[in-house]
């Protein structure tokens, strides 16, 4: 956390009642979070079981004890807005800014688990180690990330830098993934403005895929950063920039996968979010709030959507990764949706139905 920043935001740690962790980012240094989980709950379910894919050289977790989750409650029952003298919710506080804390229903986590094994003499098992956690942007149950101001983003911001990296010093952790789900079209659980972070045991398919095309342009190139040359290619083109400003470049890939796609990237290459400076953490959150009022202003109607912050494998060689946010939407027109079919699905083919450039000239024209 920069210093301009420790002075500004108040981090508290609690425990709630089950053990699980719970961290306040208090935007008023005099904030005082004294409230007691009030509730008896059930200890924390045991780690998820992993499973290994021999096939795809992959790693599957199974975590059973996610069906018992809460799907989309109603507004007065919602676990994620501030407890009130009638109910206790997963925040005892009756109000608060950002707030970070261990997810109830976990797919990793460091409880213990089942210990290593095999189903099968090529399938091996071992404990889904790690940690999930919820990131909840605002105490209002009707907001969006898209409503927030440009200081709550930094708080925002703040928190995942926070938390990446104490997630990236747990034993075990090689990728620490903070993402947000909008929209039932998405399969949102909870309608509650919030975002997750997931710290993996592995890496995941597409990380692992772009840490290899990484190492192979640094040993083509003699040591250039693969995403840096790229985004370099793309400010220069133009024709897919949606918006800018002085640290940070949004446009379309020029190989997008999804109908509504966009990258978020700094101009000067950084790991992860932690390493962003006071001008660029200051400098994304007005335009990514222009880029979420352009996906909400494209079919006139709130636009669901996955937003996902690529970070460095957290064991990755120096200079090849490079933070970026990737932004995109199933929605390919105001009455269709992008379903993922047997191409997609099955063969990991994406063929999408809309051309980038006019993806982007789209994207201009609905700001």
């Amino acid at each position: 956390m920069s210093a301009a920043q420790e002075v500004r935001i108040r981090r508290t740690a609690v425990r709630l009642a089950d053990g699980r962790e719970l961290i306040y980012f208090d935007e008023h240094p005099d904030a005082v979070r004294e409230g007691l989980d009030r509730r008896e709950l059930p200890p924390p379910p045991p780690a998820s079981q992993l499973r290994y894919d021999p096939l795809v050289d992959e790693w599957v977790a199974v975590a059973a004890h996610r069906q018992g989750r809460i799907f989309l409650p109603p507004s007065d029952q919602c676990p994620l807005c501030p407890s009130t003298p009638e109910r206790s919710s997963e925040i005892p506080a009756y109000d608060y800014d950002v707030v970070v804390f261990e997810n109830r229903f976990p797919s990793f986590s460091d409880r213990p688990g089942d210990p290593p094994g095999q189903v099968t003499p090529y399938t091996a098992v071992r404990p889904g180690t790690g940690r999930c956690e919820v990131v909840c942007f605002t105490a209002d149950h009707d907001a969006s990330f898209g409503t927030l101001p440009a200081p709550r983003v930094r708080t925002v911001l703040e928190a995942l830098a926070d938390r990446t990296a104490a997630l990236s010093g747990l034993p075990g952790v090689e990728q620490v993934f903070c993402f947000e789900n909008r929209g039932v079209e998405i399969g949102v659980t909870l309608h509650h403005p919030h975002g997750q972070i997931y710290a993996y045991p592995f890496l995941p398919p597409r990380s692992r895929a772009m840490l290899t095309a990484a190492q192979r342009h640094a040993k083509r190139t003699g040591g250039r950063n693969l995403y840096a040359d790229v985004l370099a290619a793309e400010r220069a083109a133009g024709d897919r920039v949606v918006a800018g400003n002085e640290h940070w470049t949004a446009y379309v890939p020029a190989a997008a996968r999804w109908p509504f796609e966009v990258h978020v990237a700094p101009h000067r290459p950084v790991p992860d979010i932690p390493a962003l400076d006071d001008a660029e953490r200051d400098a994304f959150g007005p335009l990514y709030l222009d880029v979420l009022r352009r996906f909400d202003g494209l079919f006139d109607m709130p636009m669901p959507y996955i937003s996902a912050w690529h970070q460095a494998p957290v064991h990755a060689a120096p200079g090849l990764g490079h933070l970026h946010l990737q932004l995109f939407s199933i929605r390919r027109a105001a009455d269709k949706l992008k379903y993922l079919a047997g191409s997609e699905s099955a063969m990991g083919v994406f063929i999408n139905d809309i051309a980038p450039e006019r993806a982007a000239e789209l994207l201009r024209d609905a700001g």
